[in-house]
Protein backbone atom coordinates (compact mmCIF):
# COMPACT_ATOMS: atom_id res chain seq x y z
CA UNK A 1 0.00 0.00 0.00
CA UNK A 2 1.06 3.23 -1.34
CA UNK A 3 -1.00 6.27 0.57
CA UNK A 4 -0.36 9.65 -1.43
CA UNK A 5 -1.84 12.39 -0.90
CA UNK A 6 -3.18 14.61 -4.37
CA UNK A 7 -3.89 18.07 -4.41
CA UNK A 8 -7.46 18.16 -6.52
CA UNK A 9 -10.21 20.25 -7.34
CA UNK A 10 -13.75 19.55 -8.26
CA UNK A 11 -15.72 22.28 -10.24
CA UNK A 12 -19.54 23.19 -9.73
CA UNK A 13 -20.35 22.92 -13.70
CA UNK A 14 -24.14 24.37 -12.68
CA UNK A 15 -22.25 27.75 -11.45
CA UNK A 16 -19.95 28.11 -14.36
CA UNK A 17 -20.99 31.27 -16.22
CA UNK A 18 -18.40 31.22 -19.22
CA UNK A 19 -17.40 34.46 -18.02
CA UNK A 20 -13.63 33.47 -18.73
CA UNK A 21 -12.24 35.75 -16.27
CA UNK A 22 -10.25 32.25 -15.02
CA UNK A 23 -8.40 32.25 -18.34
CA UNK A 24 -7.59 35.84 -18.40
CA UNK A 25 -6.44 35.41 -14.66
CA UNK A 26 -4.19 32.61 -15.43
CA UNK A 27 -2.99 34.14 -19.29
CA UNK A 28 -1.52 37.59 -17.47
CA UNK A 29 0.22 35.88 -15.32
CA UNK A 30 1.59 32.61 -16.77
CA UNK A 31 1.80 32.79 -20.71
CA UNK A 32 2.05 36.78 -21.27
CA UNK A 33 5.48 36.50 -22.81
CA UNK A 34 7.07 35.63 -26.68
CA UNK A 35 6.38 32.22 -27.70
CA UNK A 36 3.22 31.48 -25.27
CA UNK A 37 1.29 33.59 -26.69
CA UNK A 38 -1.39 31.04 -28.59
CA UNK A 39 -1.10 29.18 -24.85
CA UNK A 40 -4.31 28.96 -22.68
CA UNK A 41 -3.68 26.68 -20.08
CA UNK A 42 -6.83 27.38 -18.61
CA UNK A 43 -9.83 27.90 -20.80
CA UNK A 44 -13.35 27.80 -21.15
CA UNK A 45 -15.30 25.79 -23.63
CA UNK A 46 -18.92 26.04 -24.93
CA UNK A 47 -20.07 21.92 -25.25
CA UNK A 48 -20.99 20.74 -27.45
CA UNK A 49 -18.60 22.17 -29.30
CA UNK A 50 -14.78 21.41 -31.23
CA UNK A 51 -13.14 22.71 -27.74
CA UNK A 52 -9.24 23.89 -28.03
CA UNK A 53 -7.25 22.88 -29.88
CA UNK A 54 -9.93 21.89 -32.64
CA UNK A 55 -11.08 18.03 -32.07
CA UNK A 56 -9.07 17.88 -29.27
CA UNK A 57 -11.20 14.62 -28.05
CA UNK A 58 -10.67 12.95 -31.34
CA UNK A 59 -7.78 10.21 -30.11
CA UNK A 60 -8.41 8.19 -32.75
CA UNK A 61 -6.68 11.32 -34.68
CA UNK A 62 -4.44 12.92 -31.47
CA UNK A 63 -4.59 8.96 -29.93
CA UNK A 64 -3.15 10.71 -26.67
CA UNK A 65 -4.06 8.46 -23.26
CA UNK A 66 -3.73 4.84 -22.83
CA UNK A 67 -4.64 1.83 -24.36
CA UNK A 68 -5.11 -1.77 -23.09
CA UNK A 69 -3.27 -4.81 -23.75
CA UNK A 70 -2.54 -8.16 -23.25
CA UNK A 71 -5.25 -11.04 -22.71
CA UNK A 72 -7.49 -11.73 -19.93
CA UNK A 73 -5.31 -11.74 -16.33
CA UNK A 74 -2.71 -10.14 -18.18
CA UNK A 75 -4.03 -6.77 -19.13
CA UNK A 76 -1.82 -3.94 -18.89
CA UNK A 77 -1.59 -0.35 -20.48
CA UNK A 78 0.50 0.86 -23.00
CA UNK A 79 0.49 4.55 -24.70
CA UNK A 80 -1.83 5.63 -27.44
CA UNK A 81 0.88 7.91 -28.86
CA UNK A 82 3.77 5.88 -29.14
CA UNK A 83 5.24 2.21 -29.15
CA UNK A 84 8.75 0.71 -28.16
CA UNK A 85 9.54 0.89 -31.99
CA UNK A 86 8.44 3.83 -33.13
CA UNK A 87 9.25 5.98 -30.19
CA UNK A 88 12.82 7.30 -31.53
CA UNK A 89 10.82 8.06 -35.11
CA UNK A 90 8.23 10.12 -33.74
CA UNK A 91 10.60 12.20 -32.66
CA UNK A 92 11.47 13.79 -35.53
CA UNK A 93 7.90 13.56 -37.29
CA UNK A 94 4.40 12.60 -35.61
CA UNK A 95 1.55 13.04 -37.28
CA UNK A 96 -0.55 13.21 -34.49
CA UNK A 97 0.18 16.22 -32.93
CA UNK A 98 -2.08 19.36 -32.85
CA UNK A 99 -0.28 21.97 -35.37
CA UNK A 100 -1.17 25.97 -35.13
CA UNK A 101 -4.04 26.04 -36.77
CA UNK A 102 -5.74 23.25 -34.60
CA UNK A 103 -4.99 25.91 -32.37
CA UNK A 104 -4.50 29.27 -33.72
CA UNK A 105 -2.34 31.82 -34.99
CA UNK A 106 -1.86 34.30 -32.54
CA UNK A 107 -2.18 38.29 -33.41
CA UNK A 108 -1.68 41.75 -32.08
CA UNK A 109 -2.97 45.02 -33.81
CA UNK A 110 -0.59 47.68 -35.36
CA UNK A 111 -2.05 50.40 -32.81
CA UNK A 112 0.47 52.93 -34.03
CA UNK A 113 -1.34 53.16 -36.94
CA UNK A 114 -4.32 54.82 -34.85
CA UNK A 115 -1.98 57.21 -32.45
CA UNK A 116 0.05 57.86 -35.27
CA UNK A 117 -3.15 58.43 -38.25
CA UNK A 118 -2.85 61.77 -40.16
CA UNK A 119 -6.24 63.76 -39.95
CA UNK A 120 -8.41 62.69 -42.67
CA UNK A 121 -12.39 62.13 -43.12
CA UNK A 122 -11.73 58.16 -42.37
CA UNK A 123 -11.42 56.63 -39.58
CA UNK A 124 -8.31 55.13 -38.88
CA UNK A 125 -8.12 51.26 -38.28
CA UNK A 126 -5.36 49.22 -36.46
CA UNK A 127 -5.05 45.92 -38.74
CA UNK A 128 -4.19 42.50 -37.28
CA UNK A 129 -0.46 41.27 -36.76
CA UNK A 130 0.87 37.95 -36.24
CA UNK A 131 2.60 37.63 -33.07
CA UNK A 132 4.73 34.96 -34.76
CA UNK A 133 5.72 36.54 -38.54
CA UNK A 134 5.02 39.84 -37.59
CA UNK A 135 3.46 40.02 -40.86
CA UNK A 136 -0.46 41.08 -41.56
CA UNK A 137 -3.16 38.05 -41.63
CA UNK A 138 -6.49 37.62 -41.88
CA UNK A 139 -8.17 36.40 -38.11
CA UNK A 140 -9.79 32.84 -39.04
CA UNK A 141 -9.48 31.31 -35.62
CA UNK A 142 -9.27 32.27 -31.90
CA UNK A 143 -8.80 30.38 -28.63
CA UNK A 144 -12.53 30.77 -27.97
CA UNK A 145 -14.12 31.10 -31.68
CA UNK A 146 -16.98 28.86 -31.34
CA UNK A 147 -17.81 30.42 -27.53
CA UNK A 148 -21.75 30.19 -27.32
CA UNK A 149 -22.22 28.35 -30.50
CA UNK A 150 -20.85 32.20 -31.89
CA UNK A 151 -24.20 32.56 -33.33
CA UNK A 152 -24.63 28.87 -34.92
CA UNK A 153 -24.78 25.24 -34.09
CA UNK A 154 -22.24 24.10 -36.58
CA UNK A 155 -19.00 23.66 -33.73
CA UNK A 156 -21.58 22.25 -32.06
CA UNK A 157 -22.56 20.03 -35.04
CA UNK A 158 -19.38 18.55 -35.02
CA UNK A 159 -18.80 17.89 -31.54
CA UNK A 160 -17.52 13.99 -31.40
CA UNK A 161 -19.40 13.32 -28.22
CA UNK A 162 -22.84 13.53 -30.27
CA UNK A 163 -21.57 10.02 -32.54
CA UNK A 164 -23.49 8.02 -30.24
CA UNK A 165 -26.74 9.94 -30.13
CA UNK A 166 -29.91 8.98 -32.07
CA UNK A 167 -31.63 11.17 -34.46
CA UNK A 168 -34.49 11.37 -32.06
CA UNK A 169 -31.78 12.91 -29.30
CA UNK A 170 -30.04 15.31 -31.46
CA UNK A 171 -33.24 16.49 -32.80
CA UNK A 172 -33.96 17.15 -28.87
CA UNK A 173 -30.70 19.13 -28.44
CA UNK A 174 -31.21 21.32 -31.78
CA UNK A 175 -35.03 21.74 -31.79
CA UNK A 176 -34.73 25.20 -30.52
CA UNK A 177 -33.44 28.25 -31.59
CA UNK A 178 -29.95 27.73 -30.00
CA UNK A 179 -28.73 24.76 -28.78
CA UNK A 180 -28.54 23.43 -25.53
CA UNK A 181 -25.70 24.73 -23.92
CA UNK A 182 -23.15 24.10 -21.19
CA UNK A 183 -20.15 25.40 -20.39
CA UNK A 184 -16.80 23.44 -19.55
CA UNK A 185 -13.54 24.80 -17.78
CA UNK A 186 -10.37 22.70 -18.68
CA UNK A 187 -6.86 22.85 -17.23
CA UNK A 188 -3.83 19.70 -16.22
CA UNK A 189 -5.95 17.16 -14.98
CA UNK A 190 -2.36 16.54 -12.66
CA UNK A 191 -3.49 12.89 -13.61
CA UNK A 192 -2.44 10.12 -11.36
CA UNK A 193 -1.62 7.98 -14.12
CA UNK A 194 -0.36 10.75 -16.46
CA UNK A 195 0.69 9.62 -20.22
CA UNK A 196 2.67 12.81 -20.89
CA UNK A 197 5.27 11.94 -17.64
CA UNK A 198 5.39 8.01 -19.36
CA UNK A 199 5.46 9.70 -22.59
CA UNK A 200 8.64 12.24 -21.84
CA UNK A 201 12.17 10.90 -23.33
CA UNK A 202 14.28 12.94 -21.63
CA UNK A 203 12.56 12.34 -18.09
CA UNK A 204 11.59 16.09 -17.42
CA UNK A 205 7.74 15.40 -16.81
CA UNK A 206 7.41 14.46 -13.32
CA UNK A 207 4.68 13.97 -11.36
CA UNK A 208 5.79 16.02 -7.45
CA UNK A 209 5.28 13.73 -4.69
CA UNK A 210 4.27 15.98 -2.00
CA UNK A 211 0.90 17.12 -3.75
CA UNK A 212 0.77 15.49 -6.89
CA UNK A 213 1.33 18.31 -8.91
CA UNK A 214 2.43 17.74 -12.17
CA UNK A 215 5.66 19.88 -13.67
CA UNK A 216 8.16 20.47 -16.24
CA UNK A 217 11.80 20.45 -15.34
CA UNK A 218 13.03 23.62 -18.10
CA UNK A 219 16.42 22.43 -17.49
CA UNK A 220 16.06 18.96 -18.61
CA UNK A 221 13.49 19.15 -21.35
CA UNK A 222 14.88 18.82 -25.19
CA UNK A 223 11.59 20.13 -26.92
CA UNK A 224 11.02 16.61 -28.18
CA UNK A 225 7.01 17.11 -27.87
CA UNK A 226 6.24 13.31 -27.45
CA UNK A 227 4.28 14.73 -24.29
CA UNK A 228 2.01 16.99 -26.40
CA UNK A 229 1.20 13.81 -28.54
CA UNK A 230 0.67 11.58 -25.55
CA UNK A 231 -1.41 13.94 -23.55
CA UNK A 232 -5.06 13.26 -24.43
CA UNK A 233 -6.33 16.55 -23.16
CA UNK A 234 -3.56 18.30 -25.10
CA UNK A 235 -2.78 20.84 -22.33
CA UNK A 236 1.05 20.29 -22.48
CA UNK A 237 2.19 23.22 -25.46
CA UNK A 238 5.77 24.26 -26.80
CA UNK A 239 6.95 27.41 -26.62
CA UNK A 240 8.72 28.07 -30.04
CA UNK A 241 10.79 30.33 -28.50
CA UNK A 242 12.21 28.18 -25.94
CA UNK A 243 11.87 24.96 -27.12
CA UNK A 244 10.72 24.09 -24.11
CA UNK A 245 7.27 22.37 -22.89
CA UNK A 246 5.34 24.31 -20.67
CA UNK A 247 1.65 23.47 -19.05
CA UNK A 248 -0.17 24.18 -15.65
CA UNK A 249 1.77 24.34 -12.94
CA UNK A 250 -1.24 24.72 -10.68
CA UNK A 251 -0.07 28.06 -8.81
CA UNK A 252 2.42 25.94 -6.63
CA UNK A 253 4.44 28.87 -6.01
CA UNK A 254 1.31 30.46 -4.17
CA UNK A 255 0.03 26.54 -3.01
CA UNK A 256 3.31 26.61 -1.00
CA UNK A 257 2.92 29.76 0.79
CA UNK A 258 -0.74 28.61 1.10
CA UNK A 259 -2.73 31.09 -1.37
CA UNK A 260 -5.61 30.39 -3.73
CA UNK A 261 -4.34 29.64 -7.40
CA UNK A 262 -5.27 32.60 -9.86
CA UNK A 263 -8.01 30.36 -11.66
CA UNK A 264 -9.98 29.57 -8.15
CA UNK A 265 -9.44 33.42 -6.84
CA UNK A 266 -10.90 35.38 -10.44
CA UNK A 267 -13.84 32.27 -10.30
CA UNK A 268 -16.71 34.45 -10.46
CA UNK A 269 -19.44 31.73 -9.82
CA UNK A 270 -17.39 30.30 -7.59
CA UNK A 271 -17.25 27.07 -9.24
CA UNK A 272 -14.33 25.71 -7.87
CA UNK A 273 -13.40 23.69 -4.95
CA UNK A 274 -9.43 22.54 -4.20
CA UNK A 275 -8.60 19.95 -1.31
CA UNK A 276 -6.49 16.90 -1.04
CA UNK A 277 -7.40 13.57 -1.83
CA UNK A 278 -5.19 10.46 -0.34
CA UNK A 279 -4.81 7.30 -2.55
CA UNK A 280 -3.09 4.26 -3.01
CA UNK A 281 -0.84 4.76 -5.76
CA UNK A 282 -0.03 0.93 -5.61
CA UNK A 283 -3.55 0.32 -7.31
CA UNK A 284 -3.58 2.93 -10.13
CA UNK A 285 -2.24 0.97 -12.90
CA UNK A 286 -4.67 -2.09 -12.91
CA UNK A 287 -7.40 0.37 -11.49
CA UNK A 288 -7.34 1.75 -14.96
CA UNK A 289 -7.18 -1.87 -17.06
CA UNK A 290 -11.12 -2.32 -16.50
CA UNK A 291 -13.80 -1.69 -18.90
CA UNK A 292 -14.92 1.64 -20.30
CA UNK A 293 -18.20 1.54 -17.82
CA UNK A 294 -16.46 0.18 -14.41
CA UNK A 295 -13.82 3.00 -14.65
CA UNK A 296 -15.62 5.35 -12.53
CA UNK A 297 -15.91 2.97 -9.71
CA UNK A 298 -12.51 1.35 -10.24
CA UNK A 299 -11.23 5.05 -9.55
CA UNK A 300 -12.91 5.26 -6.53
CA UNK A 301 -11.71 2.37 -5.24
CA UNK A 302 -8.33 3.77 -5.44
CA UNK A 303 -9.29 6.82 -3.17
CA UNK A 304 -9.03 6.20 0.72
CA UNK A 305 -10.78 6.91 3.89
CA UNK A 306 -8.73 9.55 5.31
CA UNK A 307 -10.54 8.64 8.73
CA UNK A 308 -9.09 5.35 8.59
CA UNK A 309 -6.83 4.86 10.89
CA UNK A 310 -4.61 2.09 8.85
CA UNK A 311 -4.67 4.90 5.81
CA UNK A 312 -3.38 7.57 8.54
CA UNK A 313 -0.38 5.51 9.36
CA UNK A 314 0.43 4.34 5.78
CA UNK A 315 0.37 7.89 5.01
CA UNK A 316 2.38 9.16 7.67
CA UNK A 317 4.83 6.18 6.57
CA UNK A 318 5.07 7.57 3.23
CA UNK A 319 5.81 11.45 4.54
CA UNK A 320 2.54 12.75 3.93
CA UNK A 321 2.36 15.01 6.88
CA UNK A 322 -0.05 15.99 10.18
CA UNK A 323 -1.29 18.98 8.06
CA UNK A 324 -2.07 17.24 5.00
CA UNK A 325 -4.01 14.13 6.59
CA UNK A 326 -6.28 16.97 8.74
CA UNK A 327 -6.72 19.00 4.86
CA UNK A 328 -7.52 15.43 3.51
CA UNK A 329 -10.28 15.14 6.48
CA UNK A 330 -11.90 18.26 6.02
CA UNK A 331 -11.31 18.52 2.05
CA UNK A 332 -14.40 19.23 -0.39
CA UNK A 333 -13.02 17.59 -3.40
CA UNK A 334 -13.62 14.34 -0.65
CA UNK A 335 -17.62 14.96 -0.23
CA UNK A 336 -18.42 15.74 -3.80
CA UNK A 337 -16.16 12.44 -5.11
CA UNK A 338 -16.46 10.44 -2.62
CA UNK A 339 -19.24 10.80 -0.01
CA UNK A 340 -21.82 12.08 -2.05
CA UNK A 341 -20.20 10.66 -5.11
CA UNK A 342 -21.26 14.26 -7.39
CA UNK A 343 -18.04 14.89 -9.16
CA UNK A 344 -16.98 12.77 -12.00
CA UNK A 345 -13.94 12.92 -13.68
CA UNK A 346 -13.85 14.19 -17.80
CA UNK A 347 -13.02 11.47 -20.13
CA UNK A 348 -11.79 8.91 -17.92
CA UNK A 349 -11.68 6.58 -20.63
CA UNK A 350 -8.06 7.68 -21.56
CA UNK A 351 -7.37 5.89 -18.68
CA UNK A 352 -4.99 8.97 -17.27
CA UNK A 353 -7.02 8.36 -14.08
CA UNK A 354 -7.57 12.56 -13.80
CA UNK A 355 -7.66 13.87 -10.63
CA UNK A 356 -9.89 16.96 -11.38
CA UNK A 357 -13.54 16.68 -11.33
CA UNK A 358 -16.85 17.91 -12.60
CA UNK A 359 -20.24 18.23 -10.91
CA UNK A 360 -22.35 17.82 -13.86
CA UNK A 361 -24.94 20.71 -14.73
CA UNK A 362 -28.32 20.36 -13.99
CA UNK A 363 -30.07 23.47 -15.59
CA UNK A 364 -29.63 22.31 -19.13
CA UNK A 365 -30.93 18.92 -18.04
CA UNK A 366 -34.35 20.55 -16.32
CA UNK A 367 -34.26 23.27 -19.26
CA UNK A 368 -36.42 21.66 -21.40
CA UNK A 369 -40.42 23.83 -21.22
CA UNK A 370 -43.82 21.93 -21.41
CA UNK A 371 -46.69 24.00 -20.98
CA UNK A 372 -44.46 27.06 -18.97
CA UNK A 373 -42.83 24.47 -16.57
CA UNK A 374 -39.59 22.35 -17.01
CA UNK A 375 -39.83 19.28 -18.77
CA UNK A 376 -41.75 16.27 -17.77
CA UNK A 377 -43.93 17.60 -14.90
CA UNK A 378 -45.35 16.24 -11.49
CA UNK A 379 -47.65 18.62 -10.52
CA UNK A 380 -45.65 21.66 -12.53
CA UNK A 381 -42.53 19.47 -11.52
CA UNK A 382 -39.21 18.51 -13.59
CA UNK A 383 -39.75 14.84 -12.42
CA UNK A 384 -37.81 12.72 -15.06
CA UNK A 385 -34.54 12.59 -17.17
CA UNK A 386 -36.04 10.75 -19.99
CA UNK A 387 -36.64 13.70 -22.32
CA UNK A 388 -34.10 16.26 -20.42
CA UNK A 389 -33.25 19.19 -22.73
CA UNK A 390 -29.04 18.41 -22.67
CA UNK A 391 -29.50 14.17 -23.46
CA UNK A 392 -27.83 12.23 -20.29
CA UNK A 393 -26.11 10.05 -23.06
CA UNK A 394 -24.06 13.17 -23.96
CA UNK A 395 -23.17 13.83 -20.43
CA UNK A 396 -22.23 10.19 -19.58
CA UNK A 397 -19.56 10.17 -22.74
CA UNK A 398 -17.69 13.33 -21.08
CA UNK A 399 -17.82 12.02 -17.89
CA UNK A 400 -18.46 8.22 -16.64
CA UNK A 401 -16.94 6.69 -20.38
CA UNK A 402 -20.34 6.30 -21.32
CA UNK A 403 -21.80 5.16 -18.42
CA UNK A 404 -25.43 6.44 -18.13
CA UNK A 405 -26.96 5.38 -14.80
CA UNK A 406 -24.01 6.89 -12.90
CA UNK A 407 -24.58 10.43 -14.49
CA UNK A 408 -28.85 9.53 -13.87
CA UNK A 409 -27.68 9.05 -10.36
CA UNK A 410 -25.68 12.40 -9.88
CA UNK A 411 -29.13 14.22 -11.84
CA UNK A 412 -31.40 12.75 -9.66
CA UNK A 413 -29.27 13.53 -6.19
CA UNK A 414 -28.70 17.17 -7.41
CA UNK A 415 -32.57 17.32 -8.41
CA UNK A 416 -33.79 16.02 -5.12
CA UNK A 417 -31.90 18.64 -3.24
CA UNK A 418 -32.86 21.32 -5.16
CA UNK A 419 -37.04 20.38 -5.00
CA UNK A 420 -35.80 19.41 -1.12
CA UNK A 421 -35.07 23.10 -0.72
CA UNK A 422 -37.78 24.79 -2.92
CA UNK A 423 -40.49 22.44 -0.39
CA UNK A 424 -38.71 24.35 2.96
CA UNK A 425 -38.35 27.84 1.38
CA UNK A 426 -41.51 28.19 -0.80
CA UNK A 427 -44.26 25.53 0.44
CA UNK A 428 -45.40 25.03 -3.06
CA UNK A 429 -44.76 20.96 -3.38
CA UNK A 430 -46.20 18.33 -2.43
CA UNK A 431 -44.44 16.34 0.76
CA UNK A 432 -45.08 12.98 -1.35
CA UNK A 433 -43.72 14.15 -4.22
CA UNK A 434 -40.37 15.35 -2.58
CA UNK A 435 -40.26 12.06 -0.51
CA UNK A 436 -40.18 10.30 -3.41
CA UNK A 437 -37.23 12.14 -5.28
CA UNK A 438 -35.82 11.68 -1.98
CA UNK A 439 -35.70 8.45 -1.37
CA UNK A 440 -34.82 7.48 -5.51
CA UNK A 441 -31.85 9.51 -5.33
CA UNK A 442 -31.00 8.00 -1.74
CA UNK A 443 -30.29 11.29 -0.47
CA UNK A 444 -31.27 11.66 3.73
CA UNK A 445 -32.89 15.39 4.96
CA UNK A 446 -29.32 16.00 6.37
CA UNK A 447 -26.90 15.00 3.67
CA UNK A 448 -29.26 17.51 1.30
CA UNK A 449 -28.41 20.06 3.53
CA UNK A 450 -25.00 19.25 4.04
CA UNK A 451 -25.04 19.51 -0.18
CA UNK A 452 -26.62 22.83 -0.36
CA UNK A 453 -24.52 24.72 2.05
CA UNK A 454 -21.31 23.93 0.20
CA UNK A 455 -22.90 24.43 -3.45
CA UNK A 456 -24.78 27.18 -2.46
CA UNK A 457 -23.25 28.70 0.59
CA UNK A 458 -19.84 28.19 0.57
CA UNK A 459 -16.97 30.40 2.36
CA UNK A 460 -13.25 30.75 1.18
CA UNK A 461 -12.22 28.47 3.79
CA UNK A 462 -15.09 25.66 2.70
CA UNK A 463 -13.72 25.75 -0.60
CA UNK A 464 -9.79 25.88 -0.27
CA UNK A 465 -8.89 23.60 1.83
CA UNK A 466 -5.18 23.05 1.83
CA UNK A 467 -2.21 23.66 4.41
CA UNK A 468 0.93 25.12 2.82
CA UNK A 469 2.90 22.37 1.06
CA UNK A 470 5.90 21.13 3.05
CA UNK A 471 7.94 23.86 1.96
CA UNK A 472 6.61 26.22 4.24
CA UNK A 473 7.64 24.14 7.24
CA UNK A 474 11.52 23.83 5.51
CA UNK A 475 11.31 27.66 6.00
CA UNK A 476 10.40 27.64 9.85
CA UNK A 477 12.87 25.23 10.27
CA UNK A 478 15.66 24.89 8.25
CA UNK A 479 16.30 28.19 6.81
CA UNK A 480 19.67 29.74 6.64
CA UNK A 481 20.18 32.85 5.16
CA UNK A 482 23.43 32.79 5.63
CA UNK A 483 23.51 30.12 3.23
CA UNK A 484 21.83 31.49 0.56
CA UNK A 485 22.59 35.32 1.03
CA UNK A 486 19.07 35.95 1.48
CA UNK A 487 18.78 35.74 -2.66
CA UNK A 488 15.06 34.01 -2.47
CA UNK A 489 13.80 37.50 -0.82
CA UNK A 490 12.46 35.01 2.05
CA UNK A 491 15.70 33.47 3.09
CA UNK A 492 15.06 29.86 2.08
CA UNK A 493 18.22 27.51 2.61
CA UNK A 494 18.94 26.11 -0.86
CA UNK A 495 18.77 22.21 -0.84
CA UNK A 496 19.71 19.64 -3.18
CA UNK A 497 16.49 17.86 -3.58
CA UNK A 498 14.21 20.98 -3.78
CA UNK A 499 16.12 24.09 -4.74
CA UNK A 500 15.87 27.32 -3.83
Amino acid sequence: MDIRAQVSMVFHLDKCIGCHTCSVSCKNVWTDRPGAEYMWWNNVETKPGTGFPTLWEDQNHFKGGWKISGKDGKKHLELRSQGKFDALLKLFYNPNQPGLDDYYEPWTYKYNDLFDAAESDDQPTAIPISQITGEPMEIEAGPNWDDDLSGSTLYAENDINLEELTQEEREQLFEIERVSMMYLPRMCNHCANPSCVAACPSGALYKRGEDGIVLVNQEICKGWRACVSACPYKKVYYNWKTGKAEKCILCYPKLESGQIPNCFQSCVGRIRYLGVLLYDADRVASAMTVPNEALVESQRSVFCDPYDPKIVEAARRNGVSDEFIEAAQKSPVYKYVMKWKLALPLHIEYRTMPMLFYVPPLLPVMGKMDNGHYGNVVDGFFTSLEQSRLPIKYLSRLFSAGNTPLIEAVMKKLMAVRYYKRSLDMGDMDIVTVNKLMREADLTPAEAEEIYALTALPTVDERFVLPPIQREEAIAGSCNPELCKGSCGLGISVTPERGP
